[in-house]
């Protein structure tokens, strides 16, 4: 039986102009009224989101929300954690030397504020993101020695798609490295992704990966399409990422989300 509804959000829940139409909010709604967990899952800080999660009335003491892929299990109102999860600076070295390297940006987040490196070249991070959020700038070596839920290349896409080709395998074993968009390159703790935090959540209800059933479009949101009971992708989800879903839907602009439920709650 599915008990929690995991949905990313862009380029799933929210619409090219990033809105929750009225349709999936009424849908979502609903089924919240009804007992089952609606669970936002982003890349992004709970601040960032804010407007959503209150759009969606997701403010009781036992509403989450899956922040920075996975690294950070929060509850709502109160911003209590469930768990945190980061990557060392120490760990962060090899990706600094390959942005010098390549002469990119790159932003280091830990949990409350964002990093942007003053001695790479600047980043869009800033702008893209457009949060209630700190950045400060901040060389690498002044950085303190504790744990950071990521770090973001931030760029257009032709430079991105020239900086992936670069990766090299050792930055693979290092870090799990998703395109969450076309202009943000996240990387993270080697073993860290959605799922991670939807375990931990939903043995908090004392549920399974059976109860669950998750929405996305893109490489980071794979590991919660691939662990749910049923994992629908968008319709203007990657190819790659739609073979590994149970079910696909209409696109993010066609109300794909509320479509899908209507028809599985029905």
């Amino acid at each position: 039986m599915i008990k929690m509804i995991a949905l990313d959000l862009d380029g799933t829940l929210l619409t090219t102009d990033k809105k929750i139409s009225t349709r999936n909010e009424r849908v979502l709604k609903n089924l919240s009224a009804q007992g089952i967990k609606i669970v936002l899952c982003t890349g992004r800080p709970i601040n960032a989101i804010w407007k959503y999660i209150e759009q969606l009335g997701l403010t009781g003491v036992e509403d989450f929300t899956i922040t920075f892929n996975g690294a950070l299990v929060i509850q709502n109102p109160q911003r209590q954690i469930l768990i945190r999860q980061g990557i060392t600076k120490q760990q962060l070295t090899l990706l600094h030397e390959f942005g010098a390297n390549n002469h990119l940006p790159l932003d280091v987040l830990d949990f409350q504020s964002v990093y942007p490196l003053s001695d790479l070249r600047p980043s869009i991070y800033q702008q893209m993101l457009n949060a209630k959020i700190d950045f400060i700038p901040t060389d690498f070596a002044q950085l303190k020695d504790e744990p950071y839920s990521k770090a973001v290349i931030a760029s257009q896409p032709d430079v991105l798609n020239r900086a992936y080709k670069e990766l090299t395998p050792a930055m693979f074993e290092h870090y799990h490295i998703v395109r969450s968009q076309p202009k943000i390159l996240e990387f993270l703790d080697h073993d860290m992704d959605k799922a991670v935090g939807l375990r931990a959540l939903l043995a908090h209800y004392h549920w399974t990966f059976d109860n669950l059933m998750s929405f996305g479009d893109a490489e980071n949101d794979l590991g919660m399409l691939q662990a749910a009971q049923v994992g629908v992708v968008m319709d203007n989800g990657l190819p790659a990422i739609k073979e590994q879903g149970t079910d696909v839907t209409l696109n993010n602009d066609q109300d794909g989300v509320a479509v899908f439920l209507e028809k599985y709650f029905a």
